[in-house]
């Protein structure tokens, strides 16, 4: 009887683990419960459909994530692949088209020989090898069988999206185009605010309506959690008047050069598409009812007749409480059967959630070959994620961006700063990339 691997979920973390395990032979079983039912947050029948940002964050081997995209790169992702095919000018960040991206994707995984899809919501699994990625909006059935089957208590934060306004609604007159201290192309639109503008904002934002939680989040809020890197702009701006000023709203390294200097306070757009068609707000997702966007979002200097092509949202996310859970292949150690993927398992961000889907769908066809099982080092970004997920830190478990905090340490100290610690980081981290590739 042939072997089959049962993937669960078309985000980017299960298109990566399909990928990889059908790349390597195995006969794959994709489930997505799209096109029959959407979450809150999905409105693309495509695969890998970003919900939030478009920008997947720097490029650059001295930044945590660009050195996890490197790391995939080398080693054949998909997600790393279509990305690299769809970018869209975003200074040294890596931002791309998200309907490209999506349908990029898609066709590739659809046209795959090895890899069926399948169109239906699934709510428990069998006794088949399976990656479950279902993501951070599993459904209500699927998300209780597996807290209550497989995991335990589970737990949730709410995830928040920021608008996006046509490009031609910006007021050029007031915004001007710049990049922080001039670092790659000036690709983002910046607003620039004077004192007496940012005061004006800031107390209509903390005193805007936010939108009415439905009755699951209601009963929710008491266990509430928010994730500092997509906090909403509103719940930042509670923290304190000048909170803003060192988050989305910094001014630092950010010069108007027909004034030559910087402004109190500026809000950035970055490009949502290659055309340019399209911006969204830097920072700013946002839980506030549509009309207060609207209202609140346009007194932003440049933004006063903004066109909103999608407003912000606010949706509840899911995941587990891996370490002791989950190994180092994202396997379940009471199920060892069953590897999970993406932000359930504590990941977090787009590229974290790919390089997880790499590692467990690679682990996972590895199981039905017989071959043994690959745990990336901790020198590596790869393996710093899969040794977090799996031990925690200190404290309570929350998710986590890839970050230089998280990897092997080097043996001694780099004379030259952080940029030339992270430079030795990253080297040795692709070095051990490279022998590892070649036991694949």
């Amino acid at each position: 009887m042939e072997k089959i691997l049962k993937v669960y979920g078309a985000g980017l973390a299960g298109c990566e683990a399909a990928w990889q395990a059908a790349n390597r032979g195995v006969k794959v079983e994709l489930y997505e419960m799209k096109p029959q039912k959407f979450t809150p947050a999905h409105h693309s029948e495509g695969f890998a459909e970003l919900v939030c940002s478009n920008s997947l964050r720097s490029d650059s081997t001295t930044n945590a994530v660009g050195l996890l995209k490197e790391e995939l790169r080398n080693l054949g992702s998909l997600i790393m692949e279509a990305a690299d095919a769809t970018r869209v000018p975003a200074g040294s960040a890596l931002a791309v088209d998200r309907e490209k991206f999506s349908a990029y994707v898609t066709e590739k995984i659809k046209t795959h020989p090895n890899i069926s899809v399948i169109s239906e919501e699934v709510t428990e699994v069998d006794d088949a090898v399976t990656v479950i990625a279902t993501g951070p909006l599993t459904s209500d059935g699927f998300a209780e069988y597996i807290q209550r089957e497989l995991v335990g208590e589970g737990l949730h934060f709410f995830d928040a999206a920021a608008p996006i306004v046509d490009a031609d609604s910006i007021n050029m007159d007031v915004a001007f185009f710049a990049s922080r201290y001039d670092k790659g192309d000036a690709d983002y639109i910046n607003c620039p605010m004077t004192r007496e503008q940012y005061d004006a904002f800031w107390e209509a934002l903390v005193g805007a309506e936010e939108a009415e939680l439905k009755e699951f989040d209601r009963q929710q809020q008491k266990k509430l959690k928010v994730f500092e890197g997509c906090m909403p702009v509103e719940v930042m701006a509670k923290r304190g008047h000048d909170t803003l000023l060192f988050g989305p709203l910094k001014p630092v390294g950010l010069v108007d050069k027909r004034v030559g200097k910087e402004s109190y306070a500026v809000v950035q757009l970055r490009k949502e598409n290659k055309e340019g068609t399209m911006y969204n707000l830097v920072g700013f997702q946002t839980h506030l009812t549509f009309p207060e966007q609207r209202r609140v979002f346009r007194m932003i200097p440049g933004l006063e007749n903004a066109e909103f092509l999608r407003y912000g949202i606010m949706h509840r996310n899911t995941y587990i409480n891996s370490p002791g859970k989950l190994d180092a292949t994202y396997r379940l150690a009471s199920r060892p059967n069953i590897y999970f993927a993406g932000q359930m398992t504590g990941v977090e961000g787009y590229i974290e959630s790919a390089g997880s889907g790499f590692v467990a769908g690679l682990n996972a066809a590895r199981q039905l070959l017989g071959e043994q099982e690959t745990v990336f080092p901790r020198k590596t970004m790869l393996g710093a994620m899969a040794a977090y997920v799996s031990e925690g830190g200190s404290g309570a478990f929350v998710p986590m961006n890839a970050n230089f905090g998280i990897i092997e340490p080097l043996p001694e100290r780099v004379k030259g700063g952080k940029i030339a610690k992270y430079e030795k980081l990253s080297a040795r981290a692709l070095e051990e990339i490279a022998l590892i590739k070649e036991t694949l």
